[in-house]
């Protein structure tokens, strides 16, 4: 198993190489968690635990399986076996059938109007017939809501409710899915969402947020992890990871196509954690 990448030269290098590569050499990472309460977890602030170690491990009661498909669609596993699929399309779908998928509708790279029948949970993050929608959803071992935000349309005009924040409380865990967030939170938001633990955000620095404001975001969500998503603007992604260098965040790169998180080793510092997409 390779060491995790913390020096930014060596960072930097590696993401002017073909994706195959920075797969194979990136290090990987795995979090190992101890904490024994896998109910669901509420949010609340709890205070951080030691440095994160790299194990590999079948997936225990307090752990929670990450994998990054592509764009802003990630599948999420429980330990009592419920799949989520973020921002569910036609195109970013995992291999195999959700019970729960969310989405948003910024664009159809975010969103499918034909999910599978075999979903058991379609959760959007807008409301079809207009105005707002809210979800708290309980299935097996995890809690989902989500809070709305507002979104642009290609014009520039504001498009209110058309974006969800979605919340999933698992293995003593908040993690949150921003979606396509256009704009920076209210004080009424942090405190619906509560301390979040990971937090999926979208850095690409033109059709969400600026990075100048993705940081205000972050630092007042203030995760122990962030996972980059929907990068695929040329210059994107290194734009982001200086800034979150320049800001305190360690950088960590995972070249295994899973990340295994829970509590009890989220990192003390502040950290981003580059997972490699599976489709592009």
């Amino acid at each position: 198993m390779r060491p995790v990448i913390k020096n930014y030269q060596r960072l930097r290098s590696v993401f002017s190489w073909p994706f195959g590569i920075f797969a194979r050499l990136t290090a990987a990472l795995i979090l190992l968690f101890s904490f024994t309460n896998s109910a669901s977890a509420v949010c609340q602030l709890l205070a951080r635990a030691p440095e994160a170690r790299v194990q590999l491990a079948s997936l225990k009661a307090d752990e929670i399986k990450i994998r990054y498909i592509g764009h802003s669609t990630f599948e999420l596993e429980t330990p009592m076996g419920i799949r989520i699929a973020t921002d569910y399309s036609d195109r970013y779908q995992p291999e195999l059938i959700p019970t729960i998928v969310t989405m948003n509708r910024a664009h159809s790279s975010h969103y499918t109007l034909a999910p599978s029948p075999e979903i058991k949970h379609v959760l959007t993050g807008w409301n079809p017939e207009g105005g707002p929608i809210d979800h708290d959803l309980f299935e097996g071992d995890v809690r989902v809501r989500n809070i709305q935000t507002n979104i642009r349309n290609w014009v520039g005009e504001t498009e209110r409710l058309g974006n969800s924040i979605f919340i999933f409380e698992v293995a003593d865990l908040c993690l949150a899915h921003l979606g396509h967030l256009h704009h920076r939170l209210t004080e009424d938001d942090l405190l619906r969402l509560g301390q979040i633990d990971v937090v999926f955000a979208a850095i690409d620095n033109s059709n969400t947020l600026r990075v100048d404001s993705l940081m205000d975001v972050l630092e007042a969500i203030s995760p122990s992890v962030v996972i980059p998503m929907h990068f695929h603007f040329a210059g994107a992604l290194e734009t982001f990871t200086q800034r979150a260098l320049a800001q305190g965040f360690a950088m960590n790169a995972v070249a295994e196509p899973d990340l295994i998180l829970s509590r009890a080793t989220l990192p003390a510092r502040k950290s981003v954690y580059l997972m490699h997409p599976e489709k592009h």
